[in-house]
């Protein structure tokens, strides 16, 4: 399959029943890691395992569960995950630079008209005026790491109402929400699933939404190791064709709403059963439906919105000037949108 793209395999298919075919016989069995968070963002993966794809792919799929980006990056490198969904971040490029991972397709966007990523403000710093993200001037913004995604937004967000703010790495979302709620630091941009729940609560205040400054962002990206990209198509090509089928479920359930009450409902006790799971379902199931973001059909990538975070990167000297985005994508099964 030299030639062969991913964008070809799909195109060859007549139809869902017929993917199997593609990939089972060759791959039987094929024991993979696959990393993610306890995020609605993340629900391709489990809807195509639920629902038996990566099986019929021939691909016996197990999870492991990250905290953060950058050590499931860290795991794709070392071969402790085989493949994973994450945002862009600067030990993801760094990896790659160092021909140990690299991304394959796109999966959570934001998109105009479907509700997306939120600005927070700690309920201490909203009362001391921050009510807007026009006021974060000298202002505390929760990150996971340098060069992590909220880094990457906080410095666009900010850079676009001219402030300064004061980056805090806290490692892990559950340490950014512990910190928030106590008003240790004052703001904060996550998905609109862990957004809308604390702010439902009473924990926090939304001020703004990330679509605004960042439109078209592309959030997270499907990647691998150097080596399966390299040495393992007929795999990688199978993960993403089961991949794509769950995120085409997930879209029509609870996205594009087109396959009706039943099976949006199905669609979030599915996903309950991954995020918010120790939560009744009753609990669970707005902010579950409140985080249905698009994730992008056929794992297609947003090559403008990658080169941008490439250059926020390399302007913070996270990156080394020279890497470019071949560096980081394999484009022999990206489809670029």
């Amino acid at each position: 399959m030299t030639d062969f793209t991913r964008r070809g395999a799909i195109g060859l298919v007549g139809g869902a029943a017929v993917l199997p075919m593609l990939g089972a016989p060759a791959l039987a069995n094929t024991k993979l890691m696959v990393g993610a968070l306890r995020f609605t963002s993340h629900a391709a993966s489990f809807v195509a395992f639920e629902r038996g794809y990566f099986a019929a792919e021939g691909l016996d799929v197990e999870f492991k569960f990250f905290q953060a980006a950058q050590p499931m990056a860290v795991a794709i490198a070392s071969g402790d995950a085989d493949y994973a969904v994450t945002a862009i971040s600067g030990g993801l490029v760094s990896l790659a630079q160092k021909g140990a991972a690299k991304v394959i397709g796109g999966a959570l966007s934001e998109e105009k008209g479907i509700d997306g990523q939120k600005i927070l403000a700690s309920n201490a710093a909203y009362d001391a005026g921050l009510t807007s993200p026009a006021m974060l001037d000298g202002r505390s913004y929760a990150i996971s790491q340098a060069g992590s995604s909220f880094h990457y937004m906080g410095s666009k967000i900010s850079a676009a109402e001219g402030a300064k703010v004061n980056f805090k790495p806290l490692q892990k979302v559950g340490a950014i929400i512990g910190a928030l709620k106590s008003g240790q630091v004052d703001a904060w941009s996550i998905v609109p699933h862990i957004a809308k729940a604390l702010a439902g609560g009473g924990a926090v205040k939304i001020i703004g939404d990330v679509a605004d400054y960042l439109p078209n962002y592309q959030v997270t990206t499907v990647f691998t190791s150097a080596n399966n990209a390299a040495n393992e198509r007929g795999q990688t090509e199978a993960f993403l064709r089961a991949f794509s089928r769950g995120a085409d479920d997930f879209n029509a359930a609870l996205v594009d709403k087109t396959a009706g009450d039943e099976a949006a409902t199905e669609m979030v006790r599915l996903v309950h059963k991954y995020v918010y799971a120790s939560k009744p379902f009753e609990k669970a199931e707005k902010s579950i439906r409140n985080g249905a973001m698009r994730i992008n059909k056929n794992a297609g990538l947003n090559m403008a919105s990658v080169n941008d975070q490439l250059n926020w990167f390399k302007s913070e000297k996270l990156i080394k000037d020279g890497i470019t985005i071949d560096t980081l994508v394999d484009p022999s099964y990206v489809d670029a949108i």
